[in-house]
């Protein structure tokens, strides 16, 4: 018997590299569409937080992860048959350049035959852009390569001479000009979230009546999906209650790792360290990573929830943390300006944020239950004290990757963690 296939109209927004403003166009592709009335599914490629919130606001649905290493083919396979199911479109953004990592984002647009569309910026370029476009075309035989848009253009004749360095064969879609109102802020580890960009609704509108002028106004051509052989994950959750928290400190959160804990029977409880003066009554905690460092002096002044969190721990209860939520459970947390600020004290040691990268790549993380994959990205130093556990293991070096901290029920690290790439593994972390 043959898998259940589905086809839906579906496009691979990608770039030469980071910086030519593939998430605006993602953005506003999908904006552009839902204005039409049209139900659009938006993904993003690699283990990007940022990325998705603002795409998430672009087309009003929750926005998930594809990744070949950290999520796995089958599970990709099953989140885009899905998704076609229910959707007009299906949009889905690359992470970095075209080819850039292994796998990338050119082996996920392949494997699911789902046509390419090169955003290039043309800040400095003219003719030259066309160069670019046919090396990205023609570099791997097997991709379905659709087309270019050029981000950035300055003038009409700008984009006349764009188009005159074009090569026959390769469809241009026109341009999308230079406009300080589409331009998404960033900070040190992205874009800024996309609830803290007070003006993101009117950025997006603008942008996606940008794109009714080029030549993406159409729908792409349709991509047919299959599905994958697919078991419900076993119910080693049922009856626990996991609280999560979620504001604009702890935000780092994959919807599928929600959608996972749900679907082991845990109840999900969110709640806000910088304004709630308590826990839910919940089994367990999750602290998400996010950008504490943002947020020292109302941490450090919410002394009832550092106490609750401390009561939690002290009963037996299981934290499990990431990034983010590490450093908040540590001694203190020291900003770029040294700013100093007490957080709850659970982990000895102190952070201090650092100006430049300090972690970042795909790793597997040793637990209790057995390996969960992920990958770190952060600017903080650790000092401390607490021997670790176990550590990362690197999927391109066997140098010794983030340490893993126990310290009782409770299991922190800098690595964020995909759950369903191993639902036991996971259902350890929160079991009282």
């Amino acid at each position: 018997m043959s898998a259940p296939k589905n086809r839906c109209p579906a496009l691979f927004i990608t770039a030469p590299g980071s910086n030519h403003g593939k998430t605006t166009i993602t953005a506003a592709l999908a904006r552009y569409h839902v204005e039409q009335s049209r139900k659009v599914r938006v993904f993003k490629s690699g283990p990007d937080f940022l990325d998705p919130m603002i795409l998430e606001r672009a087309c009003g649905l929750p926005v998930y992860q594809l990744d070949l290493w950290m999520i796995g083919e089958a599970e990709c396979r099953r989140l885009l048959y899905e998704a076609a199911l229910e959707a007009d479109l299906i949009l889905i953004e690359g992470v970095m350049g075209l080819f850039d990592g292994e796998p990338c984002s050119a082996d996920i647009a392949e494997l699911f035959s789902v046509p390419v569309l090169a955003a290039i910026d043309a800040t400095g370029s003219a003719q030259t852009l066309g160069a670019i476009a046919y090396g990205l075309a023609n570099y791997r035989p097997n991709l379905l390569f659709t087309g270019v848009l050029a981000n950035n253009v300055a003038s009409i004749r700008h984009n006349e001479m764009i188009l005159q360095g074009m090569p026959p064969d390769l469809r241009y879609f026109g341009g999308m000009p230079r406009d300080n109102r589409f331009v998404l802020p960033e900070r040190h580890l992205g874009l800024v979230q996309a609830e803290e960009v007070h003006d993101l609704e009117s950025r997006m509108s603008a942008a996606a009546a940008a794109i009714a002028a080029t030549g993406l106004a159409d729908l792409p051509e349709a991509v047919e999906f299959i599905s994958p052989a697919h078991k419900a994950p076993p119910q080693l959750l049922a009856g626990i209650r996991i609280g999560i928290a979620r504001d604009t400190a702890f935000s780092f959160i994959y919807a599928a790792n929600l959608d996972l804990l749900r679907a082991m029977g845990a109840t999900l409880v969110f709640f806000s360290p910088l304004a709630d003066a308590a826990l839910p009554d919940v089994d367990s905690i999750y602290l998400p990573g996010g950008y504490p460092e943002l947020h020292l002096q109302t941490l450090q002044d919410n002394r009832a929830m550092k106490s609750a969190l401390q009561t939690h721990f002290q009963q037996g209860k299981p934290i499990y943390a990431e990034c983010g939520g590490m450093l908040y459970l540590l001694e203190s947390l020291t900003d770029k300006a040294g700013n100093r600020a007490d957080m709850v004290g659970l982990l000895p040691g102190h952070a201090i944020m650092q100006n430049r990268l300090k972690g970042l790549g795909f790793q597997s993380a040793p637990m209790p239950g057995g390996l969960l994959r992920g990958h770190t990205f952060h600017h903080s130093l650790i000092e401390s004290p607490l021997v670790p556990a176990a550590f990362g293991e690197r999927v391109q070096n066997t140098s010794e990757g983030e340490a893993i901290y126990r310290l009782n029920r409770l299991t922190a690290s800098y690595l964020h963690c995909y759950f369903a790439s191993n639902p036991n593994a996971t259902a350890q972390l929160f079991l009282p």
